[in-house]
């Protein structure tokens, strides 16, 4: 297994993960060009998972700094869970969010998402405070 920067060249197996983890809200980014926080795990040229990652300026929950570093997605096949592969690139994306100066990496999950939190813990994060969102129409 290698994980690498995205590149254009893995756009059609990154989507088709992107949609296993968010479905139709997945949507589709325009481009996939290296520097810009995305990683992929390949196996004989397959990519098998992907991490998403950006660089926040604003304020992220539990953390005191900024910038601080934001998973924003990451989803390993299921054929390939259980073999190291989601730490794999969440190291990727720590050592590119350190080169940018971020001394904080933050998450989330849905609140009912246990087996995210789980994985969330063993990749060595912890849990920072829960929190209900709310809205009302005008």
């Amino acid at each position: 297994m290698i994980v690498a920067p995205a590149a254009p060249e893995h756009r059609e197996g990154w989507l088709a993960l992107r949609a296993a983890l968010w479905g139709e809200e997945a949507g589709d980014p325009a481009d996939l060009s290296e520097g810009d926080g995305n990683f992929v795990a390949l196996e004989d040229g397959r990519v098998i998972g992907f991490a998403e990652a950006a660089v926040r300026h604003d304020y992220v929950n539990g953390c005191d700094t900024s910038p601080v570093l934001f998973l924003e997605g990451l989803f390993v096949d299921p054929d390939h869970r259980r073999q190291g592969v989601a730490g794999a690139l969440v190291a990727a994306v720590a050592n590119w969010g350190r080169a940018r100066g971020c001394t904080e990496f933050a998450s989330d999950a849905e609140i009912d998402n246990v087996d995210s939190h789980a994985l969330h813990r063993a990749l060595g994060f912890m849990e920072t405070e829960r929190v209900v969102y709310f809205r009302r129409e005008l």
